[in-house]
Parts: structure tokens; C-alpha cells; sequence
């Protein structure tokens, strides 16, 4: 940790984390109404240095929520359109030939929408698996590799997709590989009807809103920081793994996972579990994670992650049903 803030108290530094998250999230809320839930869901992954998924019907205002996160972070920002054309090179960027001043001819890398620090990959899932693939290094590795020398990538770094899951035609799903990748799955849904009323207030009038710049890179790098520094007790930690044990079909598994599940969470949900809650406890004022935080980041931890057999794909059975009914059954303390 950086020394001049490990010699701030640990109650001041909880109150500034507080503050500082809290003035992004109401920058955000100034366009982006009715979703406080999805906001807080992208935000906690990003301070978590991990990458976020977000599925809903198109006109949910899934892009914007992106676009306006970007505003109010001091941050380079890219969006990808992904479409069946798309290719990896479109993303990664690839050698040109270039000429110097001199005259002489050769090879230059042209970097692609990929490098930057937030890059947006709208409607990911209508590229092809090719492209899809081509995420992987950068999502997991954060550096990309071209015509065998490898990039890093400037941190912070985010890719933030989006997703419709009505639309099937001409949409290549992704593979579970992929889906491991992303800390978080979030469900945007259609707002209330209080919501619908404000959004017609700011989209209908001559007025424009536009968040402004709350924080910058080396600030989110310092949240990032203090977050994994969170102590978490063992019962807590055990706790999250018993969660994540009961999500695979053994023999000691809830019966709804032998029913209906055909293989559980990567230990990558695990982590995504303790992160998750220890940025929750921070937020709600605590320097120490509890299980109940652990139980507020299952669904969007889990539920991307659980692979349903053929009865379960037939019956329509939600993955945050089998989550909801596994936290029912795992008792705090084993």
C-alpha cells in the first residue's frame, strides 16, 4: 500500500472510500435513473479490478450506464459495436506499414479500441467466437499479444459488455471459458414507472445532462487497494466456499443442484464472492466483511458461472433460484 496512505487511520480511510464511491454513484445518478442496483453492481467490480456483464433488452439504457461511468472517471475511454464482421484485429489493433522520415519502410503496430482503460463491448455476443476469444488475453492478462510481441495494457483496465438475451438470431453465445472472466453478471430490467417518469423529464426536454469527472485512475487504484485489504474471518471465508461447493452436483450438493445443475462455479466465483463482500462492507462503513455480505454478492457472483444440465435448460430454471436456494440451505456456521 502506498506509505503516505497506510499512515492514515483505517476509520478515515473508510470514510474517504465511502465519500469517494458515493460521489461517483450520484454522478452517475444524474443521467442514469432507476438502475442504483446495476450502478453499484459495475462499480464494485471495477474497484474490485474485475470486468462486468450486463444483460438486458435493448432501450434499458445498458451503453449509456457505460458511457456515463467513463464521464465521471478520469479515464480513457473506447467503445466496441461488436457485429458477425468483426474481427480481432479490429480490436487489438495489427502491424501497418509506416514510413520514416527518412524514406524507409516498415512496420508499425497501429493499436486497436482495446487500449484503454475502459472499453465498452457493446452487444458482445453477436461477434464470433474468434473475436470473442480475442477478450481472453486482454480480460484475464490484461496484455494482448499480436504477430508473436505482446502489449501490455495501461491499468486501471475494464471491458464492460453488454448483452441481449431475447434476441438469438445471428448471436453466438459465449463460452463458459469467457464467462468465468467476468466478476460480475448483472440483470438490467425495465424501471419502474417513478423511474420512466424522471427519465421522461430529462430525455424529453431542450436540457441535456452530463456527469462530470469525480475521480481519476490513480484514486479507483487506491480503492482497489484498501478494498483487498479488508480482513475476512475464516467462519466468513468459509462460509463463501461452502456457497460455491454446494453450486457443483456431489453427492453433499442441495438436491435443486444434483436436479438441475451440470457443473458449478470456477474458484474465480469464490473470489468474486470475498471481493465483493469486502467492498460491501466498506461501503457500508466496516473494516471487516461479514457473511451477509457474502450472501448480497452471490447472484451477480454466481449466477454466470453455474452450467445447467438438460432438465434444467428444458424446464427454464433460473440460475438465481438454484443460488437463493443454496443460501437457504448453507448455514454460517458449518
Amino acid at each position: 500500500m502506498n506509505p503516505a496512505i497506510r499512515q492514515v487511520p483505517v476509520a478515515e480511510q473508510v470514510d474517504a472510500f465511502r465519500r469517494d464511491v458515493t460521489r461517483l454513484r450520484d454522478e452517475v445518478a444524474k443521467v442514469i435513473v432507476g438502475h442504483e442496483a446495476i450502478v453499484e453492481g459495475v462499480v464494485t467490480a471495477m474497484i474490485a479490478g474485475g470486468h462486468a456483464l450486463l444483460e438486458g433488452v435493448p432501450g434499458l439504457g445498458k451503453t449509456m450506464l457505460v458511457r456515463t461511468l467513463a464521464e465521471a472517471i478520469e479515464l480513457t475511454f473506447s467503445r466496441v459495436q461488436f457485429t458477425p464482421d468483426l474481427m480481432p484485429a479490429d480490436i487489438l489493433g495489427t502491424n501497418v506499414i509506416a514510413e520514416d522520415p527518412s524514406g524507409r519502410k516498415g512496420f508499425e503496430f497501429q493499436r486497436g479500441p482495446i487500449f484503454a482503460n475502459i472499453v465498452l463491448a457493446d452487444e458482445i455476443n453477436r461477434a464470433t467466437p474468434k473475436t470473442q476469444s480475442a477478450l481472453l488475453e486482454a480480460m484475464q492478462e490484461q496484455s494482448v499479444t499480436v504477430a508473436k510481441h505482446t502489449y501490455k495494457l495501461a491499468p486501471p483496465f475494464f471491458v464492460l459488455a453488454t448483452q441481449n438475451p431475447l434476441e438469438m438470431e445471428g448471436t453466438y453465445p459465449l463460452p463458459e471459458a469467457q464467462l468465468d472472466r467476468f466478476f460480475v453478471k448483472l440483470k438490467v430490467t425495465f424501471p419502474s414507472r417513478e423511474a420512466l417518469h424522471v427519465i421522461m423529464d430529462r430525455t424529453t426536454t431542450a436540457e441535456s445532462v452530463h456527469a462530470e469527472k469525480v475521480l481519476d485512475g490513480a484514486r479507483l487504484l487506491e480503492l482497489r487497494e484498501l478494498a483487498r485489504q479488508v480482513p475476512v474471518a475464516r467462519m466468513v471465508q468459509d462460509f463463501a466456499l461452502r456457497v460455491l461447493e454446494a453450486t457443483h452436483p456431489s453427492e453433499r450438493a442441495p438436491e435443486v443442484t444434483r436436479k438441475y445443475v451440470r457443473y458449478g462455479s470456477s474458484p474465480r466465483g469464490a473470489q468474486a464472492l470475498l471481493l465483493g463482500a469486502k467492498i460491501r462492507a466498506l461501503l457500508d462503513g466496516r473494516f471487516a466483511a461479514a457473511a451477509h455480505d457474502v450472501r448480497a454478492v452471490a447472484r451477480p457472483s454466481l449466477r454466470h458461472r453455474l452450467i445447467l444440465n438438460f432438465e434444467g435448460e428444458a424446464e427454464g430454471v433460473d440460475p438465481d433460484a438454484i443460488i437463493d436456494k443454496i443460501l437457504d440451505g448453507t448455514p454460517e456456521l458449518a
